[in-house]
């Protein structure tokens, strides 16, 4: 191994750790409402499996869009052109605002979004009025995207983990008293698990914004120097970069918010089995979502300071060592997802129907890791549109339309694992895809660079 490569395995696991720390901690607290509420009742966890499914799909989607700040930010820094990072951050706030507006109308009325999944009409009063709840906290989360998008940029993700350390353990110990009634507190169940969501989430906005203000770490940047208006000039360019990547995002969990809604009409024990085996799904994901994220910000400051083949390296040994570790990973889930299934519910039929499905996660986590590193390496160049494209053939196109024949109209109809199925077969082609279109952007602008 070259010395180049050595170095960039050592910068990119550097920047991933904290990273991985604060999107696993970040995920404690969908797996926080899952075992909180799954002990409190099978209808409430029902409710909260389809509705945080259609909130988390909007909600990051939006978010999404905020990460067009990453590849911005991480080619400015790179180029060595810090004076217009903050007026970035700046932006990325207004559009915050404008997104958080957008999301909060879609939201204000939601039984429109729950129609599909067919509910009871006890368990889809529930999703709806939790779902109602959560748009107070879609302002905190969007400012929160956009903080996350720029530290990440800047290489300084350690901010980020400690942030979601404190978000998770709150909103852990405040849902456990709101969802069953401790300490005095109302029993609420799934709005009690939604109210702690708002009320952390805002907790953590605040932090954000006095670790840009206070923190030395961004002090060079002056995001706060001065007031600055939106600018169309800036908002175009990141709604240009920002809608594909958005759009991504909502494919990508969309896919599995579908997949609960339909699996919904199996029957309340199906559908919250399959809510365990995606927040495992989830869980396991943010290894390559965290090197993908450490990965992308070398890449852009590497295309920023225009140095092709150093951002060639760096896109290509993310995706080896992220390749490396899924093969630890799927080793690790064939052996506890029985455990792990238990550990979430004390109903036989729900554990049952969680450790089949999560034997698919084992099946294509190498191809998940493939994806991810290049998807995200990808956009750090500014390509953003054709990801949007290959991720609407794979996760609608594959994964969502043949999983539905699969469950429900094939010959032998597979039920909810028909869905996974299909996952396993769309993350294989997407890997495909993605990867081959990595080598080809990269081999050009090397070597156009050297021309």
């Amino acid at each position: 191994m070259s010395p180049v490569s050595t170095n960039s395995i050592r910068v990119i696991l550097k920047n991933a750790w904290p990273v991985l720390v604060a999107q696993l901690v970040s995920i404690g607290m969908m797996v926080a409402d899952t075992l909180i509420v799954g002990r409190y009742s099978t209808q409430h966890l029902a409710a909260v499996a389809v509705g945080s499914g259609l909130y988390a799909a909007l909600a990051m989607g939006l978010g999404g869009v905020l990460q067009a700040l990453a590849p911005i930010v991480g080619q400015h820094y790179g180029a060595g052109e810090r004076e217009r990072i903050g007026s970035d951050m700046r932006q990325g706030l207004w559009l915050a605002v404008w997104l958080a507006i957008g999301g909060g109308v879609l939201l204000a009325e939601p039984h429109w979004l729950l129609a599909p999944a067919r509910l009871d009409a006890e368990v889809e009063t529930i999703a709806a009025n939790y779902m109602r709840l959560l748009v107070l906290s879609l302002p905190a989360m969007l400012g929160y995207r956009a903080f996350h998008a720029a530290a990440n940029a800047l290489g300084q993700p350690r901010p980020l983990m400690v942030v979601a350390f404190l978000e998770t353990l709150g909103h852990a110990l405040l849902a456990g008293c709101l969802v069953s009634g401790q300490l005095g507190l109302p029993a609420l169940g799934a709005i009690g698990a939604a109210l702690s969501q708002v009320i952390v989430s805002w907790v953590s906005l605040g932090l954000c914004l006095w670790l840009l203000l206070k923190s030395p770490r961004f002090a060079p940047f002056h995001i706060f120097a001065h007031w600055e208006r939106p600018r169309w000039a800036a908002q175009k360019e990141l709604l240009r970069l920002g809608i594909p990547i958005g759009f991504s995002f909502l494919v990508e969990i969309s896919a599995f918010t579908l997949m609960a809604i339909f699996i919904a009409r199996i029957g309340v024990e199906t559908v919250s089995g399959h809510r365990i085996a995606a927040n495992l799904s989830a869980f396991v994901y943010m290894l390559p979502l965290s090197l993908a994220i450490a990965t992308a910000a070398q890449v852009a400051q590497a295309v920023g300071a225009k140095n092709e083949a150093l951002a060639r390296e760096f896109a290509f040994t993310g995706l080896k060592v992220a390749c490396t570790f899924s093969i630890v990973i799927a080793a690790a889930l064939l052996w506890l997802r029985s455990g792990i299934a238990w550990l979430a519910t004390e109903d036989a039929m729900v554990a049952e129907v969680a450790i089949g499905l999560a034997f698919y996660i084992v099946l294509y986590q190498f191809f998940d890791a493939v994806q991810t590193i290049a998807c995200f390496a990808l956009r750090a160049y500014k390509i953003s549109l054709v990801p949007l494209l290959i991720h609407l053939a794979c996760f609608w196109g594959l994964g969502l339309g043949l999983g539905y024949w699969l469950a429900f109209d094939a010959p032998v109809p597979q039920a909810a694992a028909g869905f996974w199925q299909a996952a396993v077969v769309s993350t294989i082609t997407a890997s495909i895809l993605f990867g081959g279109l990595l080598w080809r952007v990269t081999k050009k602008r090397v070597r156009r660079s050297l021309s």
